[in-house]
C-alpha cells in the first residue's frame, strides 16, 4: 500500500491557506468596487456654471501661451471635485476647436498642464485620442477623459458616461 506523502494536518493547513487567500481576494475586490462607487458618484453629478464657463473659454486660444490661465483652469477643475484627487484619474479634456481649419480639436492635458490645438489627423497624446470622435461628432461641450472612461459634458452641465 502506498504511503501518503502529506499528513491530514498538512492537508488541512494547505486547505485553510488557500481558503484564506480566496477570501482575502474577494475582500479586496469588494473594497475596490466600493472605492469605484464612491469615486463614480461625484463624477456623475452635473457640472457647475463656473466650471462650464471656465472650460468654455478653453477655445479662446490665448491659454496656449499663458501658463497662469492654464493653472487657473486646472484649479477650477480641482475645485469642482474637492473630495477627489482628480489628477490621478483624469487624463485631460478634449473639445472641438472653433479656431478654424486646419484645427480640429483642442485639449487640456492634466499631466503636462498644457493647452494645445490639434490639426486633423494629428494624434492626441496620453490617452486623449479616445475622446476625439466623441468631440467631433458634437452634441457635447467637452469630453473629460479618465483612465477607465470618458465623461461627455452637455451644455447644461449634465454628464454622460461613455466606456471606450
Amino acid at each position: 500500500m502506498p504511503k501518503p506523502m502529506l499528513r491530514q494536518s498538512q492537508l488541512q493547513t494547505q486547505s485553510d491557506t488557500i481558503l484564506s487567500a480566496v477570501q482575502n481576494q474577494k475582500q479586496k475586490q469588494q473594497a475596490q468596487q466600493m472605492d469605484k462607487m464612491k469615486l463614480d458618484r461625484p463624477l456623475r453629478k452635473a457640472r457647475s456654471k463656473e466650471y462650464m464657463q471656465t472650460l468654455h473659454n478653453l477655445d479662446a486660444g490665448g491659454h496656449v501661451h499663458n501658463q497662469h490661465k492654464v493653472n487657473q483652469m486646472i484649479d477650477t477643475i480641482r475645485n469642482e471635485f474637492p473630495d477627489l484627487e482628480i489628477s490621478g484619474i483624469m487624463l485631460g479634456i478634449v473639445s472641438i476647436c472653433y479656431l478654424g481649419k486646419p484645427y480640429e480639436v483642442h485639449t487640456l492635458n492634466m499631466a503636462g498642464q498644457i493647452v494645445e490645438h490639434y490639426k486633423s489627423g494629428q494624434m492626441l497624446p496620453d490617452g486623449l485620442e479616445k475622446a476625439r470622435t466623441i468631440a467631433i461628432r458634437g452634441g457635447y461641450e467637452f469630453i473629460e477623459v479618465y483612465v477607465d472612461c470618458c465623461r461627455a459634458i452637455s451644455s447644461n452641465g449634465s454628464v454622460s458616461v461613455i466606456y471606450c
